[in-house]
């Protein structure tokens, strides 16, 4: 949540073609060589790659000209849980404040007998308060009659503000980290499509917007 998937469901919507989302940071540079018109997007450790066009921030991704364009992206958690859950998953959408809505909708149109939520955490190796914060709304939402409005929700950037994977927004040295991030990944509900994992016809992984 913090900050790959808000930044996925943002560039999608801002008019990007699709996110190509690669687990390893030479796999994305080969990409780049392939598709030199592709914005080259990752992290690591939340540091920018060097080379790379953007670091993992949604601020920056979005001052670029996206229209039609594809991006590589490449970070030490989401883009990890996504190559690792299209090896046996039957759908994989990511999961995102920004898009819950939306993704909760697409879910439930598909009637799927088993639905697996994945917090992905710190790093990729323990909890944290964003993303479990984030599994639990989509759980609450998709075990209620009717989608938003769940209680606490309305204080969801104020207690997010508390968890501390936010503190580097608000550090004035943190400049790979800006704090127009942390509105643009609590902003719940904001855009209005899920975001669907597949292939591309060459044969990539790609993330694009769902549609029935």
């Amino acid at each position: 949540m913090f900050r790959a998937c808000s930044l996925v469901a943002h560039a999608l919507a801002a008019g990007a073609e699709r996110v190509l989302p690669v687990s390893g940071i030479e796999e994305a540079r080969a990409l780049k060589v392939i598709l030199p018109d592709a914005l080259l997007v990752g992290e690591r450790h939340a540091r920018p790659l060097p080379g790379f066009d953007c670091g993992n921030s949604p601020t920056d991704v979005l001052a670029q000209p996206l229209a039609g364009r594809t991006i590589i992206h490449t970070t030490h958690a989401g883009t990890q849980g996504l190559v690792a859950a299209a090896r046996s998953a039957q759908r994989v959408f990511t999961g995102a404040f920004v898009n819950a809505a939306a993704t909760v909708a697409a879910i439930r149109a598909l009637h799927p007998p088993v639905v697996t939520l994945v917090a992905m955490g710190h790093e990729a190796r323990e909890p944290c308060v964003e993303d479990e914060s984030c599994a639990a709304l989509l759980a609450t939402r998709l075990g209620e009659e009717s989608q938003g409005g769940s209680p606490g929700e309305a204080d969801l950037p104020a207690r997010l503000r508390a968890a501390p994977a936010a503190a580097k927004f608000f550090d004035p040295a943190a400049d790979w980290a800006p704090e127009g991030d942390f509105a643009l990944c609590t902003a719940l509900d904001q855009v209005p499509f899920a975001v669907v994992l597949g292939r591309s016809g060459e044969g990539w992984l790609e993330l694009r917007r769902w549609s029935a």
